[in-house]
């Protein structure tokens, strides 16, 4: 457990994966909170793998769905809260285009109807963000601008709601023109998060994996540099993969080390400041201790 001192301390783990039916779920979220986790960003699986093989952006609505209901149920088991992030894999496309023989203008458009549906629920106030971004490993020129144009996308979309939207994209510590893709449409580029980021990016705001190497660097980072970061697992929740990528227990643990490490500014831009920045939440305002 975190220290007695710091029990009323927020601890996000901003990018997580839940399966509501085949896998671990709410044990996940409950072994979270037994370290010290309060609040979640849960965002929803690729729709292939909750058996969704989308032709049309309606399609995705169970997906989302079926998202929300599993949030809805972890925020019971939260001392603070968990919000969905909503939107469509970037690896999708690959799935479209080699798989089910649909060419890339054809991805695009479900793709980006997918986002459309999406985009309905944080309108609603169900979610709290998008998710969107390109394949992070190589495909054609094609492919590369149809996912980019999916992004850009999502990044209107984000800019009409005031939303933030993550990012799943190739590895890079330089993301400054996708950045500037956003401030075009209008989406600040603080509010476009690159999840699974190593401990230094320009441009969007990094979601930090947590191994320590990353951490201590995205900790002297935002000392240095004022420059904010979040914290994640990319947990899977997927039974053929137990843990992966990392388990839902590494958050509260990384945040212990970082306290132990001296790291405790770090630790409150992470937690508190940077979620406010993104997505306008009150991760201090919004936790209760027993």
């Amino acid at each position: 457990m975190i220290d007695d001192e710091n029990d009323e301390r927020p601890v996000l783990d901003n990018h997580l994966h839940l399966d509501p039916d085949a896998h671990r779920g709410i044990d996940a979220v409950r072994d979270f909170a037994r370290l010290g986790g309060t609040h979640l960003l849960v965002v929803n699986k690729p729709s292939w793998h909750l058996g969704v093989e989308a032709d049309t952006g309606e399609d995705f609505r169970p997906v989302f769905e079926r998202t929300i209901d599993i949030v809805s149920d972890a925020t019971a088991e939260l001392p603070g809260r968990a919000w969905p992030v909503l939107g469509v894999h970037p690896g999708l496309i690959s799935r479209l285009v080699d798989d089910r023989g649909y060419s890339p203008d054809e991805a695009r458009e479900i793709m980006q109807g997918g986002l459309d549906v999406a985009a309905e629920f944080v309108a609603r106030g169900e979610a709290l963000a998008l998710k969107s971004g390109r394949p992070h490993y190589d495909v054609s020129e094609a492919v590369w601008d149809a996912s980019n144009a999916v992004t850009c996308h999502a990044f209107e979309h984000g800019s009409e709601l005031g939303c933030a939207v993550q990012l799943h994209a190739e590895a890079t510590e330089d993301m400054t023109a996708v950045a500037e893709w956003a401030e075009d449409r209008g989406l600040p580029a603080h509010k476009v998060v690159k999840h699974y980021a190593a401990g230094r990016l320009n441009g969007p705001t990094p979601s930090v994996m947590s191994d320590k190497d990353r951490l201590e660097r995205a900790a002297e980072r935002a000392v240095e540099h004022d420059a904010p970061f979040l914290m994640e697992t990319d947990y899977v929740d997927d039974p053929d993969r137990p843990g992966a990528v990392l388990g839902p227990k590494t958050v509260p643990r990384r945040v212990r080390w970082l306290l132990e490490s001296g790291h405790e500014q770090a630790v409150h831009t992470a937690h508190v400041d940077t979620p406010a920045l993104v997505y306008g939440i009150d991760t201090e305002g919004t936790l209760e201790r027993a």
